[in-house]
């Protein structure tokens, strides 16, 4: 691939990566999510190379460059290699079209933050290749296929939320999702005097080597325990409180709090989609803190640092909300905030955060914004 500035791309996509309001760590349990694809997103710049199976993909953020035979695809040691090797797989397993392309990639993503970089990755590069070979492969394909690659390639055992938002987002709207469906609805979001504040505390975390997988052998645990009893059950989704109250003695206490975690998260979920609808946004706030008092104390992912940021925010009458957000121990806090004071909050909480931590965090604001099919160009279109 020609490394040059004269690379002349036939398809240029942009994926976006997400929040999510509320609904942490439902989806792989069936569960309800609320998120929304941002105005912050990772470029793909395509073309055929004319070969029937060499795929040059050039990483312009790291430097890095990844070649594929299309006939000998296997796991990389390389982390980051896996997202596009298992993408690859999943299209070819899907699809006899797919020839060799050159690939660039750039990223406004932090790595790691909680904004999902990795389904935007997994997704930007599926849709793209879609487009590029005519694969004729529907945007819930697309998103599928890109979570049965995060699962398999890096092992990580997500949900479809990540992908799903990075695909079917759409300006100035959350999504409603039933993980359990894939249904959803469009909710409209007005902000007007508030602002979505993401707060990254700069800790790292690699879902596929932290306790995210644990989280969900725990509550994969719980659900069996309770089948014993009510065979019907398949997932949390299908547990209620009392379901959970009934079988609470023959589990583990550790398993109890998981359980009891996801089925009350669920309920927060379906109110703060009504108090959306509602624009009611200071209830839609406090639902947020409950969600981190859960994912803190009962789910357990929780880290300092977010805490610290978190419990900040809440000697503060202009934030409404905030929360731990993405896969865990590191990442971001989602705040929504009175626009005025924005950027004094910044400063205020940079400096107790560094006096603290010794660490300088970074803070942005996003808005929900379109979907990766949404943002696919051509070169011939704008010239």
């Amino acid at each position: 691939m020609n490394k040059e500035n004269n690379f002349n791309p036939e398809i240029i996509v942009d994926s976006p990566g997400r929040i999510n309001f509320i609904g942490g760590h439902t989806d792989y349990n069936n569960g309800f999510v609320l998120p929304a694809a941002i105005d912050k997103k990772i470029k793909f710049e395509f073309k055929k190379n004319g070969t029937t199976n060499i795929c040059n993909v050039q990483s312009k953020n790291y430097n890095k460059f990844l070649v594929v035979d299309l006939a000998k695809i296997k796991p990389s040691t390389e982390g980051w290699e896996n997202y596009i090797l298992g993408v690859l797989q999943q299209l070819l397993d899907r699809s006899d079209r797919v020839r060799g392309f050159d690939c660039i990639i750039s990223s406004e993503l932090p790595i790691g933050s909680g904004l999902s970089s990795s389904a935007a990755l997994e997704c930007g590069l599926a849709y793209g290749i879609n487009q590029l070979f005519d694969l004729r492969l529907s945007k819930l394909e697309i998103a599928q296929l890109s979570r049965d690659a995060e699962q398999e390639y890096v092992g990580t055992k997500c949900g479809i939320m990540d992908q799903y938002a990075s695909v079917f987002g759409e300006e100035n709207m959350v999504l409603f999702l039933d993980c359990l469906s894939l249904e959803y609805q469009l909710i409209p979001m007005q902000l007007t005097d508030y602002r979505v504040l993401i707060i990254n505390t700069n800790v790292e975390h690699n879902l596929s080597t932290s306790h995210y997988n644990k989280r969900s052998e725990e509550c994969e645990e719980g659900v069996e325990v309770i089948r014993e009893k009510y065979n019907s059950v398949s997932s949390l989704r299908g547990v209620t409180l009392s379901m959970l109250e009934e079988v609470k003695e023959f589990m583990l206490p550790i398993v109890y709090q998981r359980c009891l975690y996801i089925i009350q998260e669920n309920e927060r979920v379906q109110k703060a989609a009504e108090y959306l609808k509602n624009n009611n946004l200071k209830s839609f706030g406090e639902l947020l803190y409950q969600c981190h008092k859960g994912l803190r104390y009962q789910y357990e992912i929780s880290c300092n640092e977010l805490d610290f940021l978190v419990d900040f925010s809440k000697e503060k009458d202009f934030v409404l909300g905030s929360r731990m957000m993405g896969g865990g121990f590191g990442g971001c806090t989602i705040n929504i905030i009175q626009k005025d004071f924005v950027e004094t909050y910044i400063k205020e909480i940079s400096q107790a955060y560094e006096d603290e931590f010794n660490i300088k965090l970074d803070a942005f604001q996003v808005a929900p914004s379109k979907g990766t099919n949404h943002q696919l160009l051509t070169i011939q279109e704008n010239r």
